[in-house]
């Protein structure tokens, strides 16, 4: 018998990570801006414990390209890294810091907001560039770094004259990736995987009216008045939302707050959705979201992927198959849950039991949802039943649990276009529909065009 070491050789590691660690390169910007939230968020935790002796200010996460240079940088104002910190979580592949501060910190790991978990996700910035810099600049009172790699074992790490707190990572991009050179390539990612980031994002300057200037009224020779041209000025594009709907109070939202959010996430769309269905759950695993029910097509098909799941405000995939029962996925709207697992490049959910009681709690709740409306107001409720049957049927032929509460809403139209539930429509029929030898029968049309002669007989 014999132990030992398994022996890791750094050579093949970056080859290894630029092909197969990530199923899209992409991934990439939203792995090295989740690392700019982590620092920002993490510092803002230890602010508020007295841990960190330094005012957070207007922090924020700032993309720039220069195409001259080929060079993309994301810059944060968060916690920043000393030397030492650099050796320990940079050089060491996969020493998570996010889950090394989550450990420390446990007690307070639900206001933490942090988000990585494998200590992975920087080295993603090899898949896109042949050369990458860290200048960074520790809160603590310690001299800045700035580390070098080219994608080799090799690096340097030498001091630097970084006087704001803060990492930038520079990514030298590769030739065959140029593309992420283009502005409206890094504004499609940033909007795809980031829109809803807690942190503001900052890609370039935009031109606005000024606030504080009143334009002129003009009048010319002839006594006609015009408004001279508005002042404008330049400020901060920032790129996302870094409060979305879903992460504040049902009570603190109205109607008209929930169908401005349904806009955002869907601003194709332009019927409204019929109803909305708010989740916010802490035990025994953290999730919120909002589920919209949609006046659906005819092709129910491309109804799915229309859900989006986050995990702490970062996009991960619209393939929800799993997580969601399979006739829910024809609604839209958002899951986030730092609970739901997924595979170690954060792309796709893992099979867990977690998911399958996840499941269960999103059945329950749209049942529990809908039983409140019928009961609230059947009217209305009858009004929508034609647009939201077939999601109510399809699962109550498919999930058992949702079967004993929707019996209860599920609605029976009649020929003359009246309503009824199961157990109604069995009392209202039980002495006047039955066959000869006096059996309780219950009549149905399966076409009220074609069968019309046999309704009237």
């Amino acid at each position: 018998m014999s132990k030992g070491n398994i022996n890791v050789s750094v050579e093949n590691i970056f080859p290894l990570i630029k092909k197969f660690l990530y199923s899209d390169h992409e991934i990439f910007l939203r792995e090295l801006i989740s690392n700019g939230t982590d620092a920002t968020t993490k510092l803002k935790h230890l602010i508020s414990i007295g841990e960190a002796k330094t005012e957070l200010g207007d922090a924020k996460i700032e993309i720039s390209i220069d195409k001259d240079a080929k060079t993309l940088t994301i810059k944060d104002q968060g916690l920043g890294m000393t030397a030492d910190e650099v050796e320990k979580y940079i050089n060491q592949i996969a020493f998570s810091g996010a889950e090394e501060f989550l450990d420390k910190y446990k007690d307070d790991k639900n206001e933490t907001g942090v988000i990585g978990h494998f200590g992975l996700g920087f080295y993603s910035a090899f898949m896109v560039a042949d050369k990458v810099e860290i200048i960074t600049k520790s809160f603590k009172d310690e001299p800045a770094a700035h580390w070098t790699c080219d994608g080799s074992p090799e690096y340097t790490l030498v001091e630097h004259d970084k006087s704001d707190r803060g990492t930038e990572i520079i990514l030298h991009i590769a030739e065959d990736s140029t593309e992420f050179l283009e502005e409206g390539k890094i504004r499609g990612l940033l909007t795809k995987y980031n829109r809803f980031n807690q942190v503001p994002i900052k890609f370039g300057t935009k031109k606005i009216n000024d606030p504080e200037h009143e334009p002129a009224t003009i009048t010319d020779k002839d006594g006609k008045e015009t408004k001279e041209p508005h002042r404008q000025i330049e400020v901060d594009d920032i790129i996302n939302n870094t409060n979305p709907a879903w992460t504040k109070k049902p009570a603190d939202l109205e109607k008209e707050d929930y169908d401005n959010f349904y806009r955002e996430l869907y601003p194709m769309q332009f019927e409204e959705s019929l109803f909305h269905i708010h989740l916010n759950v802490d035990y025994p695993f953290n999730l919120t979201g909002i589920l919209f029910f949609p006046k659906l097509t005819q092709n129910l098909d491309m109804q799915k992927d229309k859900i989006q799941l986050y995990q702490n405000q970062v996009f991960v995939t619209d393939n929800v198959e799993g997580i969601v029962p399979d006739f829910l996925q024809m609604l839209k709207g958002v899951i986030d849950s730092p609970d739901i697992p997924l595979n170690v490049s954060r792309s796709y959910l893992q099979a867990d039991g977690a998911v399958k009681k996840i499941s269960g709690y999103i059945t329950k709740k749209v049942a529990d949802k809908l039983a409140s409306l019928f009961k609230k107001d059947r009217e209305d409720f009858e009004k929508k039943w034609n647009d939201i049957k077939v999601i109510i049927e399809y699962g109550m032929l498919s999930e058992d649990k949702f079967f004993d509460k929707a019996k209860k809403f599920a609605l029976y139209p009649t020929v003359d276009d009246t309503y009824f539930t199961f157990d109604e429509l069995v009392e209202k029929t039980k002495d006047t529909q039955t066959d000869k030898d006096g059996n309780h029968v219950i009549l149905y049309a399966a076409n009220k065009d074609a069968q019309h002669s046999y309704i009237q007989a």
